[in-house]
């Protein structure tokens, strides 16, 4: 059971960045290339790099290289698995671990 909330607090962490927060809005109408997530942010190739390991290692975004670019978009399953897990841990329940 802890597994589970190490792993949803790495995604808290990764949502903890305004940045991060923007790329994930960018990524819901699809994927897209890290030269666009660039320039939309005005950030350093390196800085971007930084936010999409992050990003990637917690499992809300997939990455696929095309020659030369990098391109992002976010992970669905993950996503779904983390919408239930908030339903969940702020749903009214008679099972809760408190008890």
């Amino acid at each position: 059971m802890e597994k589970k909330y190490e792993n949803m607090s790495k995604l808290f962490k990764a949502l903890s960045d305004p940045n991060r927060l923007i790329i994930l809005e960018m990524l819901k109408s699809g994927e897209n290339c890290s030269c666009k997530i660039l320039e939309e942010l005005h950030i350093g190739q390196s800085t971007l790099s930084h936010h999409m390991k992050i990003l990637c290692e917690c499992g809300l975004v997939l990455s696929r290289k095309d020659g030369k670019n990098n391109f992002y978009r976010l992970n669905e399953l993950e996503i779904k698995g983390f919408k239930a897990f908030l339903s969940d841990l702020f749903q009214d329940s008679d099972d809760c671990i408190c008890k």
